[in-house]
């Protein structure tokens, strides 16, 4: 397994752990971090869950010549 490069970078989420409301997903962690604040700002709720995503990407190789397959 390897990072997926040919993709997106990491995608970053935040989940309010008091009523579930989420952000959006960014590629950036500024704009949920800044969603927690308005969030707390405007309900009280001040435990969030913060989600990152990463890609990944499998080489499969031939168990009988230790190579990879095409």
């Amino acid at each position: 397994m390897t990072t997926d490069k040919q993709g997106s970078g990491p995608v970053y989420e935040a989940e309010c752990t008091t009523c579930g409301e989420s952000s959006d997903a960014a590629e950036s962690k500024d704009e949920p971090e800044l969603w927690c604040l308005r969030h707390a700002g405007a309900l009280g709720h001040t435990g969030f869950r913060g989600v990152t995503t990463a890609f990944f990407r499998a080489t499969l190789v031939n168990a009988r010549s230790g190579g990879a397959d095409s």
